[in-house]
């Protein structure tokens, strides 16, 4: 199998030059699949569904990007190709079952495969997301994320997640101005589901300020919802960003 140079870029840089020392993340953005990969063997109904990608964080996300002056690094390609918010030792990282649905082009996957995948779809995300987090010595690392508001047949309440790891700073001080929506700390998901591997890797390991924003993609399913979503939750950050005595703008 031989993947276009094309298909080897998995990483877009918006606003490469943004005055803020905020790094905004979306590893879910895209649901594309090479098509040397055949679609993974997957069905159209698990392609079109969120376990392809996360609808509507790019779109939240690029709202952001330009209310907080922020860069924005995204993935361009669909999780099920490469998880970027997993590293390549994870199972999930190439999920061979994704919910209720089976993916036969990542099944018994060998290691000179996988690490084929790793190579051309992870590391470049990596390296490109480490290089805008060092520009910043004082980096604030934010990821945008949708979830699905039924999972496995269990329908969620929960209408936007605060997630974080060791460091809570940054949650804490979003999850004390939070309001007007069921805002959950770590729900629907948390560390010990290993989805805050953005996190570990490109900001708690240096100290700087981060964050996992979640939100139910039932609340930002048009523009108009994303637009209203990401002015929201702008207004937290800002927040929760004064109240810990920190300008986001670089000197």
């Amino acid at each position: 199998m031989v993947l276009s140079d094309d298909d080897a870029v998995n990483v877009r840089v918006s606003r490469g030059e943004a005055g803020s020392a905020i790094v905004l993340v979306c590893e879910h953005a895209s649901a594309h699949i090479p098509a040397a990969l055949n679609d993974l063997g997957a069905t159209p109904e698990a392609l079109r569904s969120h376990v392809a990608w996360d609808p509507g964080a790019m779109a939240v996300a690029e709202h952001l990007s330009q209310a907080l002056d922020a860069v924005l690094v995204s993935a361009t390609v669909s999780r099920l190709v490469y998880d970027c918010n997993r590293p390549p030792t994870a199972p999930d990282a190439m999920p061979a079952r994704s919910e209720a649905y089976e993916l036969p082009g990542n099944r018994d996957l060998s290691d000179a495969a996988r690490q084929a995948r790793v190579a051309r779809y992870y590391t470049p995300f990596r390296d490109r997301l480490a290089a805008e987090v060092a520009r910043r010595s004082e980096a604030i690392v934010i990821t945008v994320h949708s979830f699905t508001p039924v999972f496995h047949g269990v329908v969620r309440d929960v209408e936007i997640g605060i997630l974080h790891d060791s460091d809570s700073r940054l949650a804490d001080a979003m999850l004390q101005v939070a309001g007007g929506h069921d805002v959950r700390r770590n729900v629907p998901y948390g560390p010990e589901d290993g989805v805050t591997h953005t996190l570990r890797e490109h900001a708690i390991r240096h100290g700087h300020l981060n964050v996992m924003i979640e939100v139910r993609n039932d609340l930002i399913a048009d523009a108009a919802s994303q637009a209203a979503m990401a002015q929201t939750l702008t207004g937290w950050i800002s927040r929760a960003l004064e109240s810990l005595g920190v300008a986001a703008c670089r000197a």
